[in-house]
């Protein structure tokens, strides 16, 4: 009898681990990046241009972090609870935008940053956004040329708690329209090189841009920044760095 009792305890002992452990799996969070669209950029990597600090950052926020170069499908988004596309150099397909968009709809959360902005317009304009035919140019806060600048206009959000400022290495310009709202702008000196002649001259456009906007659709929700360079080993310090523990958590968020 006491044997009988003894194998009784440890089968459910045994039921008891397995049912713990696949929870904790199933709870976990997971992040996933998108690896399938020309990236060369990547979490894997440790060279200064690479993402692999960000998927630290995120993993030390409590999150389990994966990559797909597979075509974006709800197949294989299925069990991520928010999926990241930096640094594409190819566009997404129309099945694909659709499947993103389910995504977010059902409860995802999605961060986009641009490395060539119409690489994404097939998902921007599908989010009924806009975004800018070249990156900006600053004339305020600068770091050593002018498209590489400080961004000290923020609009009160989770992704900037705790920092005044962030900086950009290159962006795009993304237009919120009325579908989304403008977090992050530039100052009203920086100007589009409409005319292509890299200097401010006539024909440009000057004024404050967006440079990371937020959104919701559905259960879900996004954020888009117009560089993919905030993020990358170099220039991940600082209010970057803090930045970048913030989209995280915001990430992870339930």
């Amino acid at each position: 009898m006491n044997k009988i009792i003894s194998i009784f305890c440890f089968i459910t002992a045994m039921q008891f681990s397995v049912a713990i452990s696949y929870a904790g799996v199933i709870s976990t969070p997971n992040i996933i990046f998108d690896e399938g669209h020309g990236q060369r950029f990547l979490i894997e990597n440790a060279g200064d241009l690479q993402l692999s600090k960000l998927a630290e950052t995120m993993r030390i926020s409590g999150a389990q972090v994966s990559t797909t170069k597979e075509v974006l499908s709800d197949e294989s988004l299925k069990g991520g609870s928010a999926l990241v596309i930096s640094g594409s150099f190819e566009p997404l397909k129309t099945d694909e935008v659709e499947a993103v968009v389910r995504f977010i709809q059902k409860g995802g959360r999605l961060a986009v940053m641009m490395h060539i902005a119409p690489s994404l317009n097939s998902l921007i304009f599908r989010l009924g956004l806009g975004s800018s035919v070249t990156v900006m140019h600053e004339q305020e806060n600068v770091i050593d040329k002018d498209i590489n600048f400080r961004v000290t206009d923020l609009s009160p959000s989770p992704l900037f708690a705790g920092i005044d400022s962030f900086s950009v290495y290159g962006a795009w310009a993304i237009d919120p329209l009325e579908k989304a709202t403008a977090i992050a702008k530039t100052s009203p000196k920086a100007w589009m090189d409409l005319n292509k002649d890299t200097v401010l001259s006539k024909g440009d456009l000057v004024g404050s841009f967006a440079i990371a906007v937020s959104g919701s659709l559905g259960a879900g929700s996004y954020v888009i920044f117009g560089d993919d360079a905030i993020f990358q080993n170099k220039f991940l310090e600082g209010n970057n760095q803090k930045l970048a523990a913030n989209l995280s958590k915001w990430l992870v968020a339930r």
